[in-house]
């Protein structure tokens, strides 16, 4: 079972993002499951949503306390020690945000892979492709690149099964570059970590035996 914790502010659809990416997992041939924790959600106060994806028929809605991935609606939720309860030294973390990851100074997150935190610019990304920041297609396009549990093209059909015409041609088109955007930032830090190991040692020549 892979799980997926969404954390945001009321009004910014986190439940639907996960709903999205329940059916994005249904598109690849497995289970699904898509849910908000806590009542009803308030308008500017935090709020959560969960998916669970898994081979096999998923048990009853509970709160997701281990997750294996934690994405970041809103860099300001930061701050909110809650955000990464429960998040292993090898969990994923996708923040929506334009710069790298570190500047945040996550200090909840220190000791992690730092290939396995990233900051992509979903709103700004959405802001671009549709007009407006509404950055959920994005999202799940930067988690499918992070953490391979989907695949972009499911992301894509679940797009397009949720939306219809221009508004479902655009998430998509957001759902790629916020995808390339992810792989890129991956490929930058393999090659920043490369460059940086230390050379191996030079191994000296066998020694000539004399023939006899």
């Amino acid at each position: 079972m892979f799980t997926v914790r969404i954390h945001g502010f009321g009004g910014q659809d986190v439940l639907a993002a996960a709903e999205l990416l329940s059916v994005a997992a249904y598109t690849d041939g497995r289970h699904g499951q898509a849910f908000r924790v806590g009542g009803q959600e308030r308008t500017g106060s935090p709020t959560v949503a969960c998916c669970r994806i898994d081979d096999r028929p998923l048990p009853a809605r509970e709160p997701v306390l281990t997750p294996d991935a934690v994405v970041v609606r809103d860099p300001a939720l930061l701050g909110v020690h809650e955000v990464f309860d429960g998040l292993g030294p090898d969990g994923y973390v996708l923040i929506d945000a334009t710069g790298a990851a570190g500047r945040f100074g996550l200090a909840a997150a220190a000791g992690r892979r730092p290939e396995r935190t990233v900051a992509v610019p979903a709103s700004e990304i959405a802001r671009r492709e549709l007009g407006l920041a509404l950055p959920n297609a994005a999202l799940l396009g930067g988690l499918a690149a992070l953490t391979g549990v989907v695949s972009l093209a499911s992301v894509e059909t679940a797009i397009r099964e949720s939306f219809g015409g221009r508004l479902a041609h655009d998430n998509v088109e957001a759902a790629r570059d916020a995808f390339a955007f992810v792989r890129y930032q991956q490929r930058e830090r393999l090659g920043a970590a490369a460059a940086e190991a230390p050379a191996p040692a030079e191994v000296p020549a066998p020694a000539e035996v004399p023939a006899p």
